[in-house]
């Protein structure tokens, strides 16, 4: 299985304080190391990815970028050996979107050619690797495109979640109707920096949270008595910040996504969610 981590904040310059907060909430590794780890982030107009070695020391806080940023994504799990750590890495990145999937489209061997053939050509050049991640992410690219709007900063969340929702939906008809034994698990995450959208469809639980702003943070030294003219501690108090998470240590403050249901987020942060 793998290992899942979204966020989108409202003070890009904190993403490192935020990171620290979550430190004890949430696990990056599932029992036994990844071997395929990596961060996708925004510096301005860049999107930038990030591969970590596979004997990492990961703790939330080396997540956090040199450069500011809205928001990240991140994923790892463990590739099967023959599978190219280079190309399989997740998260997938197509222009400004980045993308990750949570879980395993069972029977997918069978399934691939069909689940291709109804993939534009442009969408199929981007496909670098083997796994079903990749090609549900070009089923979600290929929705968005139809809409017109993949590249519109301004796509509402609820249209974007209500895409990756589809997707998800249609890949898990397709494995059971291909006659897997198992249940797949298609937890999906997608941001283009500006939102985020994840959807649960299947039995492993996607949780999320809300952040508000505090008048401490062990990371920059600022404590409840700090004055409010010290640098930083405005700002500290007014940032908010929404995580999705497939692995947490303790519930206390998470809310479980329920089964087949997306979680919309807008650039306000303002957080719903969408019915199957």
């Amino acid at each position: 299985m793998s290992v899942a981590l979204a966020v989108l904040t409202s003070d890009p310059n904190l993403v490192r304080c935020e990171l620290h907060r979550l430190e004890g909430q949430v696990a990056l590794q599932e029992e036994g190391r990844s071997n395929a780890v990596g961060i996708g982030t925004y510096s301005q107009e860049d999107v930038l990815l990030r591969r970590f070695p596979r004997d990492a020391n990961l703790t939330l806080e080396s997540l956090a970028p040199p450069h500011e940023t809205e928001a990240l994504l991140f994923h790892g799990q463990r590739l099967p050996v023959g599978l190219s750590l280079e190309e399989n890495t997740q998260p997938f990145r197509s222009r400004r979107w980045l993308f990750a999937h949570q879980g395993t489209l069972e029977g997918f061997t069978d399934i691939r050619a069909s689940l291709l053939a109804s993939v534009p050509d442009f969408l199929k050049r981007q496909i670098r690797g083997e796994t079903a991640s990749e090609v549900a992410f070009a089923h979600f690219l290929q929705k968005l495109w139809d809409t017109g709007h993949a590249d519109d900063p301004r796509l509402e969340a609820k249209v974007a979640g209500g895409l990756l929702a589809e997707t998800a939906r249609e890949l898990s008809r397709a494995s059971a109707q291909s006659g897997a034994a198992r249940t797949s698990t298609v937890n999906l995450l997608a941001t283009n920096g500006f939102i985020v959208v994840a959807t649960r469809q299947g039995g492993r639980p996607l949780y999320y949270t809300r952040l508000e702003g505090t008048d401490s943070c062990e990371v920059c030294g600022i404590t409840p008595t700090s004055l409010d003219s010290q640098p930083g501690v405005a700002a500290h108090r007014r940032r908010r910040t929404v995580v999705v998470a497939s692995h947490v240590k303790r519930p206390a403050g998470w809310v479980e996504l329920p089964e087949g249901t997306t979680l919309t987020v807008e650039t306000d942060l303002q957080m719903r969610h969408l019915a199957p």
